[in-house]
């Protein structure tokens, strides 16, 4: 066959091809009418290119069972969960730990992400990276059996090569230490980077790592999970990384505004179980064995009650988001939110406008500066349009605001992993507690009036002598929101 035939053979092949490859998106993937749509343009607008970028960024992940549980592992914590819901018909057991306002949301947190819930933690707050490392370094030192970490980035810098030599002193005491980080976030280390640890029985473990260090077709569904469990008895969880950024030591972003708990009771066992099965995840091992992991042996008589999300591209629906929805339509007088990136899909728009015009003051707090640039302007063009509605938005002068957290009329507050905006509803791995807790609310919503003295406000008139330029900005980001 000649050369221009075969030419002319190829040519005419790319419409079947691109048909096939919209059947897969439309009848086998079975997305959300949006993607679906976006998809298709692509494949038909940039043809074969188009399939590259679809076998990057566009493959959903397997839903059914992604952690390989045993019959007899979904079994037990299937029970566990319907103990609880059986536990919740107690009125008096309601009263106590502040559930009756809350039972349609602890249900549904019960039964779709399987949210156990824990009545007996002490939670202590960080807002600060410098307090929070502190507080990290003083557990380590102090295990005695187990430290497991695991975080979407670890960078390469004096703050790593700290924890690194902290954790490899234990690791030569016998202590069992385990290392889990994104290959996207963390892409400046390597295993190798901790084989003094390695060497002393230390294990590290890469979550989705790439081809040859090249290629990762996974590259648009990354873990943004940041957890430390040290002896089963502490956990941490929140918006730090690992880098000497989150300590203000970046003049780009300056002071670093983050906020992370520290937890003991019964919420570091959700956490631990999240770690195990992240874990066992990226290390391949055929059978989940829990056994090998060290829970907690203290009782706590802490007040606070506690439910660990997750949430992910393997869950069913959006466990997380919903959750928020849920939990700003409980509102009656204020919701409190903190967050780096506001890019909200319909749904919460539209839980937002809801409790805006039911009388419920809203009050959002952004940052001053973008870390991404698109999604900056993305997340004003939608706090722009929340002000017409009576929102106050917060612009964060005094560095960079990464905390994600909301507070509920002074009772209910969550702190986690996750951003407002479709990578962290949709793509990523991530998880949040939520705290039932009148005292961790009242001490989250007095965090946010302090920051609030470092603020602008973005008042709608404000908003609306805006530069033509940010206007086209603006447009531009949000018609990428969907794949920011």
């Amino acid at each position: 066959m000649e050369l221009t035939n075969i030419s002319t053979w190829v040519l005419s092949m790319i419409p079947i091809i691109n048909i096939l490859l919209a059947c897969v998106v439309v009848f086998i993937e079975r997305r959300d009418i949006g993607h679906t749509w976006a998809w298709l343009m692509v494949l038909f607008f940039i043809p074969l290119l188009g399939f590259i970028f679809y076998i990057f960024l566009g493959r959903r992940i397997n839903q059914k069972n992604f952690y390989k549980l045993t019959d007899e592992e979904q079994d037990y914590l299937q029970s566990s969960v319907d103990k609880q819901l059986e536990k919740l018909k107690d009125p008096s057991y309601r009263q106590k730990h502040l559930f009756e306002k809350y039972l349609g949301l602890i249900r549904m947190n019960l039964k779709s992400p399987n949210a156990l819930v824990s009545t007996d933690n002490e939670v202590e707050i960080f807002n600060d990276g410098h307090r929070k490392f502190a507080a990290l370094f003083d557990d380590i030192r102090a295990a005695e059996k187990e430290i497991n970490i695991q975080y979407y980035i670890i960078q390469r810098d004096s703050l790593t090569e700290k924890l690194r030599d902290e954790l490899t002193k234990k690791a030569k005491q016998g202590v069992k230490v385990r290392i889990l980080y994104d290959e996207i976030g963390s892409r400046k280390i390597s295993p190798s980077y901790f084989k003094e640890m390695v060497a002393h029985g230390g294990e590290v473990a890469v979550f989705f790592p790439s081809f040859l260090k090249l290629i990762n077709f996974r590259i648009n569904n990354r873990n943004h999970r940041k957890l430390c469990i040290i002896d089963g008895e502490v956990g941490y969880i929140g918006g730090f990384n690992v880098g000497e950024e989150y300590l203000g030591h970046d003049e780009k972003f300056g002071y670093w505004r983050d906020t992370h708990l520290r937890v003991r009771g019964g919420a570091v066992d959700q956490i631990q179980g999240r770690f195990i099965l992240d874990w066992h995840y990226a290390t391949k091992q055929q059978q989940l064995n829990s056994e090998q992991f060290s829970f907690r042996t203290k009782n706590h008589d802490g007040q606070s009650s506690a439910q660990v999300l997750a949430s992910g591209p393997n869950s069913e629906t959006e466990y997380i988001k919903n959750m928020y929805i849920k939990l700003m339509m409980s509102a009656k007088k204020n919701v409190y939110i903190q967050t780096p990136y506001f890019i909200p899909d319909a749904s919460f728009m539209d839980a937002c406008k809801v409790a805006l015009l039911s009388g419920v003051d809203v009050h959002i707090m952004i940052p001053n500066k973008p870390d991404h640039p698109f999604v900056y302007w993305a997340t004003w063009s939608y706090v722009g349009e929340l002000l017409k509605y009576g929102a106050k938005i917060l612009i964060y002068e005094n560095g960079f605001m990464h905390a994600k957290a909301i507070v509920v009329d002074g009772e209910v507050a969550s702190v986690g992993t996750t951003n407002i905006d479709n990578r962290s509803f949709k793509l990523n791995f991530e998880v949040n507690t939520l705290l039932y807790d009148q005292q961790v609310a009242a001490d989250l919503h007095e965090m946010f009036l302090e920051d609030r003295e470092v603020c602008s406000e973005l008042t709608l008139e404000r908003y609306q002598k805006r530069p033509l330029f940010i206007k086209f900005k603006e447009a531009i980001s949000r018609l990428l929101s969907p794949i920011l």
